[in-house]
């Protein structure tokens, strides 16, 4: 015998299951890298020269500026790789992609689970 839930008591699991998630191993690891990416100076530093450069970028392209354009994307460029190539920023970013992983993993599960479920109750007389 099939057995419903009501809305709330699937939203009530779903916290359940966020909770467990959010201290998963790579939630945690996460969260650390998140932590020492705030706390790391010169990473900010970078981020705010990076933003600053973005918003000038949009500026010129607005104007017509193309030679400066290119200048200012030049200087971005050049501080996004100097970001890049530090390793508390290569950790997060490591960090990021594994978790985007994990929750893609999941949602496939919970869509296939839940597409195997209403074709099987659609096959049913």
């Amino acid at each position: 015998m099939t057995q419903y839930y009501s809305k709330e008591e699937i939203l009530a699991q779903a916290e359940k299951i966020a909770e467990r998630l959010s201290e998963s191993d790579q939630i945690r690891f996460y969260k650390q890298a998140e932590t020492k990416i705030s706390a790391n100076k010169k990473v900010q530093r970078l981020i705010e020269q990076i933003k600053h450069y973005q918003k000038e970028s949009v500026n010129l392209q607005h104007f017509g500026k193309t030679e400066a354009y290119h200048q200012n994307e030049a200087v971005i460029n050049q501080l996004q790789a100097e970001l890049d190539a530090i390793p508390v920023v290569q950790e997060f970013r490591q960090s990021q992609e594994d978790v985007n992983d994990f929750l893609q993993l999941l949602t496939k599960l919970v869509s296939q689970r839940v597409t195997d479920d209403k074709t099987r109750s659609d096959i049913r007389p």
